[in-house]
């Protein structure tokens, strides 16, 4: 039996005057004997949601819902209300798993609190689509760098070559009129010190955390902490430049660290304290490191040093809409209230600096350094 036959036989011969609803005894023996052959943990949870039911019927459109792979809200709820169980053991039991799958459950314990979130991905999980934003995105940033690199002959503090500067990927007060500028500074980097760090926090938080939750969510929190530090920088320090990659990553990194601590309890990662405290110190020095490049230069330059501004507003931008979005898993994030209520606070921030960048710098007199 196919799974449109079943889903024809459940409306037919289960609800055939439409309600909408299947009674208990009724989806229990359908689902116990029906030839259509589920993944164990999968009818597990089709009989769990019924367990939880507490008016006797199953919704038909939740059914549907679940049978292709989908967790209905009342399924979600009846988890976080703690109505059901699940009887097997924890997934950190499972043996006999090969290279892949032993990856997928450690993406699973790193990323989600919950242990029936963790077996629901574990059982789901496919190649397809792999994980490739971060991967490409780490890549290009390497290839940029290196090629600079090689026409500067220059590997350490590149800010300070002029040519460095005239790059047109590069963001400058003087060029904001240039939009993707606000972009495209992601992929230039001070040094080797500054793209080692962003590439191997964009690879050890960035690719689990895309595995999970997918492209689309993960790329639109690293280019919203991307845009929001291009922009904060030009409104809080306006007279200096933006390179790096730092916005999208401090907001994958805080929104993943705001969501261990939120679910301290559940989080099962290993030495997830030690883990935290070096992700605390590693990231902390680096702003430090930001701050004192600003402020005080190690060497004479011609103009402003890259601004630190896009690191916080990136942590800034992390904790707030990245940890909806983590703690959403699977959900739909257009159906939440408060999802919506960030979205219109993002938009309001983005016209308050679009407008501040073409009036401000001319009512407030600010003197630009000249573009290089």
């Amino acid at each position: 039996m196919d799974r449109s036959s079943l889903f024809q036989l459940i409306q037919e011969q289960l609800d055939p005057e439409q309600t909408g609803f299947i009674a208990v005894e009724n989806f229990t023996s359908l689902a116990e004997h029906h030839e259509l052959q589920l993944d164990p943990s999968k009818l597990e949870m089709l009989l769990a949601l019924v367990q939880s039911n507490e008016h006797g019927h199953v919704c038909y459109q939740e059914l549907i819902e679940l049978l292709n792979s989908k967790r209905s809200s009342s399924f979600r709820r009846a988890i976080a209300n703690g109505r059901r169980t699940l009887q097997r053991e924890i997934l950190l039991d499972e043996t006999g798993l090969g290279v892949y799958k032993r990856f997928v459950r450690y993406v699973a314990y790193e990323i989600l609190p919950c242990e029936t979130d963790r077996r629901w991905y574990f059982h789901q999980s496919r190649l397809c689509p792999p994980p490739v934003f971060m991967a490409i995105l780490t890549i290009v940033q390497i290839i940029v760098f290196m090629c600079y690199g090689v026409m500067l002959n220059k590997w350490v503090l590149q800010t300070y070559q002029p040519d460095f500067m005239k790059s047109p990927l590069v963001y400058h007060p003087g060029h904001r009129a240039q939009i993707w500028r606000f972009f495209s500074y992601m992929f230039m980097h001070v040094g080797l010190e500054q793209l080692g760090f962003n590439a191997l926090l964009q690879l050890m938080i960035g690719v689990p955390l895309e595995m999970v939750h997918g492209i689309l969510r993960i790329s639109l929190l690293y280019m919203a902490g991307v845009i929001a530090g291009s922009l904060t920088v030009s409104i809080t320090d306006m007279r200096a430049p933006v390179v790096g990659g730092s916005g999208g990553v401090y907001a994958l990194c805080s929104a993943h660290l705001a969501n261990v601590v939120m679910n301290w309890a559940g989080m099962k990662c290993p030495y997830k304290l030690l883990r935290m405290i070096l992700a605390l110190v590693c990231m902390s020095s680096e702003v430090g490191r930001a701050v004192w490049l600003r402020f005080s230069p190690p060497l004479p330059s011609s103009g402003p040093q890259p601004s630190f501004m896009a690191h916080l507003s990136g942590a800034v931008v992390g904790i707030s809409m990245g940890l909806l979005i983590l703690r959403s898993y699977e959900e739909s994030l257009h159906k939440q209230c408060s999802w919506w209520v960030l979205i219109f606070s993002f938009i309001t921030f983005l016209l308050f600096a679009i407008f501040w960048n073409i009036f401000a710098y001319e009512l407030l007199g600010v003197q630009i350094p000249p573009p290089p």
